[in-house]
């Protein structure tokens, strides 16, 4: 633990019986391990609150195994960390790079009225109107069982009804959309379509028009062309994998265009790397000999002049090449082992709350939070347990993070399903 680091992650949900909880769960390379949920019932959840919290988790996992705090980016979790970081200067607080890559999605797709932010509803309003109009097509085909019965002859695909709360769902939507085009346009100009009316002739009409208008196609086609990469790298980070590697992925970058700027010539990116240092190294002597060594890896520069270790750089998992190739820089090299193995993001403190909500329910609300706690103890960390098991056996792992009805899950603020979990992109699921 001390070599790897540990990051602590934290996310608030309300109970079926509406008592505020706020969660801890702590990762490094090994994957998630579930500490505890506390009952914030009656108490002001400000900045001092919750970074008293955090102090005692730090606390009983040793300070010095601490790499960082991860937390949405709320103004009370930004205030609280800067608290964490007066006392533990080591320790940083890390927004969740998925919370705020959804919030610039949301910004960009569903801007808020003329009144709160004039410029951002002035330029991404049409956005706003083809998200509805896709919203309009997918409402009208899935809320009856005769259209859901006509739309199924045509394409093997399901539309994709995603909750609000998940991380690029507009996108997620759009993507769909866009696969299964011939099929809704086949749909649309047959007989059987033309000849199924009842009340909503109206709204058949409009559907219709979208599905065979070649510019709300382009639209369509431009808002995930330019959005892409933002979507890419929510994919990328939605895991409950070590990804901070994916997000600076610094040589691959430097090779695709030959006039961007290299870490080492950029003058912010270097003032906050030396920060970082001083950090991680306090004493004076290793915070020498750790410029040292940044140095000679920037330069490519003594061990790291080998043409084998160049060309690895860009093709290696970060972590193995340092393996290989850093043996000679110690400090660079352990700092990197620290940083390399932590995540980017608090997804799994969010999906923690399904198990939750799955044991502490409404059918089941009169546990105590002491037991529920304990339960969701149990159960969350045997069932990450067996998806480390070699074998087929995964007798903890029922459901998944998903439930077949979002009736008895109490009042769920986070999503049920990864991005990035395969059979999403092929079932249907409900709203919520």
């Amino acid at each position: 633990m001390e070599r790897k680091g540990v990051t602590i992650m934290s996310d608030g949900w309300s109970d079926p019986t509406r008592k505020p909880l706020i969660n801890f769960m702590a990762t490094s390379g090994n994957g998630p391990l579930f500490l505890k949920a506390v009952n914030c019932f009656r108490e002001v959840k400000n900045s001092f609150f919750i970074a008293e919290l955090m102090k005692e988790v730090i606390n009983e996992i040793g300070h010095e195994n601490v790499v960082q705090i991860i937390t949405d980016n709320a103004a009370n979790c930004k205030a609280a960390g800067e608290i964490i970081k007066s006392q533990f200067p080591h320790i940083y607080w890390t927004p969740c790079v998925v919370h705020m890559l959804n919030l610039a999605l949301n910004n960009i797709c569903s801007p808020g009225n003329v009144e709160t932010n004039e410029l951002t509803y002035d330029q991404c309003r049409w956005i706003k109107e083809v998200h509805e109009e896709a919203f309009a097509i997918k409402n009208f085909i899935m809320n009856h069982n005769m259209r859901l019965s006509i739309f199924t002859k045509f394409t093997p695909l399901r539309l994709l009804s995603v909750a609000n709360t998940r991380f690029a769902s507009i996108i997620m939507m759009l993507k769909r959309l866009k696969q299964i085009k011939r099929g809704l346009q086949a749909m649309v100009i047959r007989e059987e379509w033309s000849s199924y009316r009842l009340d909503d002739t109206e709204k058949a009409n409009s559907v219709k028009e979208y599905i065979l208008n070649d510019d709300w196609w382009d639209k369509v086609a431009y808002i995930l062309s330019f959005i892409g990469p933002i979507y890419e790298m929510i994919r990328a980070c939605d895991t409950d994998k070590p990804c901070l590697h994916l997000v600076y992925q610094i040589d691959a970058w430097l090779m695709e265009d030959s006039t961007r700027c290299a870490p080492h010539k950029d003058g912010e990116i270097s003032q906050e790397r030396m920060k970082c240092f001083r950090r991680f190294f306090p004493n004076d002597d290793e915070y020498s000999r750790v410029l040292d060594e940044y140095a000679m890896f920037s330069m490519k520069s003594g061990p790291f002049e080998d043409l084998t270790s160049i060309s690895k750089m860009a093709t290696m998992e970060p972590k193995n090449w340092w393996v290989n190739f850093g043996a000679q820089t110690p400090f660079l090299q352990t700092l990197a082992f620290r940083l390399l193995g932590q995540p980017s993001f608090s997804s799994c403190a969010e999906c923690n709350w399904s198990t939750y909500a799955f044991i502490h329910s409404l059918k089941r609300n009169k546990l105590t939070t002491i037991r529920a706690q304990d339960l969701v103890y149990i159960h969350n960390n045997l069932r990450i347990l067996s998806r480390t098991l070699k074998d087929d056996v995964k007798m903890w792992d029922v459901g998944g993070d998903a439930f077949d009805s979002m009736e008895d899950v109490g009042f769920l603020e986070v999503a049920d399903l990864s991005v990035d979990e395969p059979d999403f992109e092929n079932d249907l699921t409900i709203d919520n």
